[in-house]
């Protein structure tokens, strides 16, 4: 077997963890999407009953303590506990001991979209009440968006390199692609990559509010999010962490580990256009399929399959469907596309490595993961997005997308291992 491919070492998905609004595992988040359940509700982590959205994707059972001590728990944000407790079954999942018997070799790279906001507005209100009595030793460690990074890290006795990629809704692809760099390069043999976000607080929920991006559909929560359909009014808001384990192919057969899924190319570019709105000629987009597929050695009527971006924002889904169009011309009709997020909302910085978790699953089982709540497809949106069913499909390369504010793209392309 060929352990490079054009002249760099191989890499490969040997692990995942992921805790979602759809279950507390990446097996249990997967079983339920082909279901067709969804994870959208009633917000319950605050009262949200005086707001215009009151729905949101929250991970529901989710007990910090089972995966650290009380004390530790209780001095990180929610997204360190979510990070940590994906990471640990990560790793588990991929047959690593914990700590980890390479630490030198393996690297971290968490990325978060927004870092520990809850801690940062939670501290100063207490200052603001109590004064210095009130302050707390770890209220701005606690809060910086480095410290999933860290608190991986630390688990895993991960002495490599660590990075932590913050580019919005991006940033879990981001992170995920500079993990398989890190491993290209010959610095570490092993990575721990993926996102994570905990971010269901008042603040965060009126922001988006105000800006006009969720949707209010809050008396049919699980209809709320749809991608791709006319009657999409924006997305729902919502939490979790996505992790996975990437090695270099030679580490990985030589210690027998499983093997979910190779990834093949990874790209980013920049919009340069808007804070928040996609360029509407998808010129940034464009460029980031196109070098990710250029990176990989991956023709475009070579790629099956596609896991959408995919927001239920009007404007995103028009762009995203005109890039692919762009980029694969009439292969574009051919393509199956779908967008998990219409089951387990947008999970912002986590949102890629959840994602990239259900697409190596797919092409693992040859099932395309369905786009629920497409009743009415947008004129503008006329692409095959598998709606509401699950499909049996020989899928063989998949491209991941993600796009985040600040006109911040970020795609991966993996290969079905066989």
């Amino acid at each position: 077997m060929n352990l490079h491919r054009n002249g760099r070492p191989r890499v490969v998905i040997t692990g995942m963890g992921a805790l979602t609004p759809l279950g507390l595992t990446a097996r249990e988040t997967w079983e339920n999407l082909l279901a067709g359940k969804s994870g959208i509700g009633p917000i319950t982590r605050f009262d949200a009953s005086a707001l215009p959205t009151r729905i949101a994707g929250e991970v529901k059972g989710f007990d910090p303590e089972a995966y650290l001590p009380r004390k530790e728990a209780r001095r990180m944000a929610r997204c360190s506990q979510l990070a940590v407790g994906a990471a640990q079954d990560a790793l588990k999942d991929a047959g690593l001991t914990i700590p980890v018997a390479e630490g030198e070799r393996t690297g971290t790279a968490v990325g978060v979209g927004m870092g520990g906001l809850d801690w940062a507005v939670e501290n100063s209100q207490k200052f603001w009440r109590q004064g210095l009595a009130g302050a707390s030793p770890f209220a701005l460690v606690s809060s910086l968006p480095n410290m999933p990074s860290y608190h991986v890290s630390m688990l895993a006795g991960a002495m490599g390199p660590v990075i932590n990629p913050v580019a919005a809704c991006a940033t879990s692809v981001q992170a995920i692609g500079e993990g398989l760099e890190l491993i290209r390069q010959g610095r570490a043999d092993v990575v721990i990559a993926g996102g994570s976000e905990g971010l269901i607080i008042d603040v965060a929920i009126a922001g988006f509010i105000a800006m006009g991006a969720l949707s209010s559909r809050n008396d049919e929560p699980e209809r709320a999010s749809r991608p791709f359909d006319k009657d999409r009014d924006g997305l729902v808001f919502a939490e979790g962490a996505g992790i996975v384990i990437l090695e270099s192919l030679v580490h990985a057969q030589a210690r027998g580990a499983q093997i979910y899924a190779e990834v093949l190319g990874y790209a980013t570019s920049a919009d340069a256009y808007h804070i928040a709105r996609p360029d509407p000629e998808a010129h940034g987009i464009r460029r980031a399929i196109q070098w990710a597929l250029a990176d990989a050695g991956v023709a475009p009527e070579e790629v099956d399959y596609v896991n959408a971006h995919g927001t239920s924002t009007p404007i995103n889904d028009v762009t995203e469907t005109y890039a692919l169009k762009q980029v694969f011309g009439d292969h574009a009709y051919r393509l199956a596309i779908s967008s998990t997020k219409s089951a387990l909302g947008h999970t912002m910085g986590a949102a890629g490595g959840i994602e990239t978790i259900m697409t190596a699953l797919a092409l693992q089982a040859g099932l395309v993961p369905p786009t629920l709540n497409l009743d009415n497809p947008d004129p503008a949106c006329d692409l095959d997005y598998v709606p509401w069913t699950p499909r049996q499909a020989n899928i063989r390369v998949a491209l991941k997308n993600a796009f985040g504010f600040g006109g911040q793209n970020a795609c991966l392309l993996l290969q079905r291992w066989n």
